[in-house]
């Protein structure tokens, strides 16, 4: 096979964005959003979402003008901000640690929830797959991007069928069973709290490089992935409202979808959801474990991370980077709840979208006044978010911003006692 067979085209390119998005997203924030949001979680979806469109174009734009493969560290540090570049890159990867942990959480629920062993169980699995994943990265195995196309278009299929059926049970009154009007302006506070619903796209820009004809595949295939994940998140908040109301579905929050297939297809729907669930969040697992890994292979090159994370195991895997993500994730996993958890994932990449936004508004792309507009979205949801995290969860806001805050202002003496030594 080809060098130019084996790089991923229009297919592959849009299902990799798609599953990155829906992997976790929607099996994960459906009732926290609509905790929230309340009758407009739907319309959360849609902010949010118009939102990541923007910031898909700016990623796609700028990954197009320098042509090479990294994501914002990339960008960043081709116009010298290395130093911020650099503590872009950690505050991204404790994003991505924070994102697996919600992944691992809710497979943990959707599994736990058919067998009903105990408050333990849930935990247990969450922590399992991780090590798992975490096991198989390290040997090497990783998903092909055909496979990646067939269980994208699985979960589609679960989801969209789901969202039929709760949609030909049209009942308006469903939106807010159990539960007081909110105003519509919560759907602006929903749209931020839940931003890591669209986590997932910019990772084609780590894979720059492996895609066929770049500079047509990856804006088309960015871009409509993003307005595909929109439209999908939309009917399910519908359609799984229409189905067993809003009060049940905040107050199984975990396993939100899992309420949903069983009153749709009694145990067969709750089975068909818990299944698509795992294979979601555990592929999500194993590609965030993956791409992340690389990434802090390739800051350690650049002497911005320890040299020990750029170290290379006999399947030519970082195998420290794979063992500290995996981790910390495992750990966040078994000790956070699924809202903090959320909240504090959706702040981070709200702060790395609203920069590459910027990033790209100043660095003239196409279309770049559109980036200004997300820029300032992404700056608005994130005083939201922050806003709402301190009247419910303070503790965990202020244990996230002082972490950003110690990255920022610490990482350059880290670095240098770490240098010191070497």
């Amino acid at each position: 096979m080809s060098e130019q067979n084996e790089k991923m085209g229009f297919n592959a390119t849009w299902s990799m964005a798609v599953g990155g998005m829906v992997g976790g997203g929607i099996f994960s924030v459906l009732g926290v959003v609509i905790d929230t949001a309340g009758q407009w979680a739907w319309a959360s979806f849609l902010f949010a979402g118009a939102i990541a469109l923007i910031s898909a174009h700016s990623y796609s734009q700028l990954s197009l003008k320098y042509q090479k493969s990294g994501g914002a560290f990339v960008f960043l540090s081709e116009i010298n901000h290395e130093g911020i570049a650099g503590s872009l890159s950690w505050v991204l990867i404790l994003g991505y640690v924070l994102t697996i942990s919600v992944y691992a959480f809710t497979f943990g629920h959707y599994v736990a929830h058919v067998f009903h062993l105990g408050s333990w169980l849930p935990r247990v699995l969450g922590f399992a797959a991780i090590a798992v994943l975490a096991l198989v990265n390290m040997r090497g195995v990783g998903d092909s991007s055909r496979v990646e196309i067939i269980t994208v278009w699985g979960k589609l299929f679960v989801l969209l069928g789901l969202s039929v059926f709760g949609l030909l049970q049209w009942n308006p009154e469903q939106l807010t069973a159990g539960i007081e009007n909110r105003p519509f302006t919560a759907a602006i506070v929903g749209a931020a709290t839940i931003f890591m619903a669209y986590e997932g796209f910019q990772l084609l820009s780590y894979d720059y490089e492996d895609i066929s004809n770049p500079d047509k595949t990856l804006p088309r295939a960015t871009i409509t992935a993003v307005i595909s994940v929109i439209i999908i998140y939309i009917l399910v908040a519908i359609g799984a409202s229409m189905l067993v109301g809003a009060k049940a579905l905040i107050e199984k929050e975990e396993v939100a979808l899992s309420i949903a297939g069983q009153q749709a297809l009694g145990a067969a729907g709750l089975y068909l959801v818990t299944i698509a669930a795992a294979f979601s969040t555990g592929s999500a697992i194993n590609a965030t474990l993956f791409s992340t890994a690389r990434l802090m292979e390739n800051v350690a090159e650049k002497k911005d991370l320890p040299h020990i994370f750029a170290i290379e195991n006999d399947a030519n895997i970082p195998f420290y980077a794979i063992l500290i993500i995996g981790g910390l994730a495992a750990v966040l996993a078994v000790a956070g709840s699924l809202s903090s958890l959320v909240d504090a994932a959706s702040l981070i990449f709200l702060i790395t979208f609203g920069t590459v936004n910027f990033l790209a508004y100043h660095q003239k792309v196409k279309y770049r006044f559109i980036c200004l507009i997300g820029a300032l979205g992404c700056l608005l949801a994130m005083l939201l978010s922050s806003y709402e995290q301190w009247k419910a969860r303070p503790v965990p806001l202020l244990i996230v911003l002082g972490l950003i805050l110690l990255i920022f202002i610490g990482r350059p003496f880290i670095l240098k006692r770490i240098n010191r030594r070497v």
